[in-house]
């Protein structure tokens, strides 16, 4: 089945999330190492089913602000990842998710690079954000050589934990 683009990059595709990309997704989402600074726990099927339903459907709503979309290699389509713009605080925020056998290949960075060129470029944003927490060294080091800024360290209470926080803004 052939999806519309949403943009790419050299090597990757960023399409709509479908129904059939559950078995990626949920292999991603119930993965320790993904999401031990991402939503900080694991997600059970029934949880990863309902998020990946609420995703598609958010497509289809009027005045839509929250985008997840599946991240494929071009060369052969297959699912890797997520990657979103989302509100946080009434802006937009830049994030993805790699599934782990896609760690360490430079998709990170390629990914990044393409939603913040697809924020400003084509949707045309004001402003865009980014958090990560310190200890993910893979995901400060990709933002640290972003063209987000860094603005500062900020300390989560809840966690204990030291998010680094980046914003840029339209001139």
């Amino acid at each position: 089945m052939v999806t519309q683009l949403i943009f790419e990059t050299a090597r990757l595709g960023v399409r709509p999330l479908q129904t059939f990309d559950f078995n990626a997704f949920h292999e991603m989402q119930s993965n320790p190492r993904v999401m031990q600074f991402a939503a900080g726990r694991i997600f059970s099927a029934e949880e990863n089913r309902q998020q990946l339903a609420q995703c598609i459907a958010k497509y289809s709503e009027p005045g839509n602000d929250y985008w997840v979309w599946a991240i494929t290699l071009k060369a052969d389509g297959k699912f890797i990842g997520t990657c979103a713009i989302v509100p946080n605080q009434n802006r937009p925020e830049i994030g993805y998710r790699l599934l782990e056998t896609e760690f360490k290949k430079g998709f990170g960075r390629e990914i990044c690079n393409g939603l913040i060129h697809h924020a400003i470029d084509t949707m045309e944003v004001q402003e865009i954000v980014a958090v990560a927490d310190c200890r993910n060294l893979a995901s400060v080091k990709i933002l640290d050589r972003s063209v987000l800024p860094f603005v500062e360290e900020l300390r989560q209470s809840e966690q204990g934990s030291i998010d680094r926080f980046y914003h840029w803004k339209r001139d």
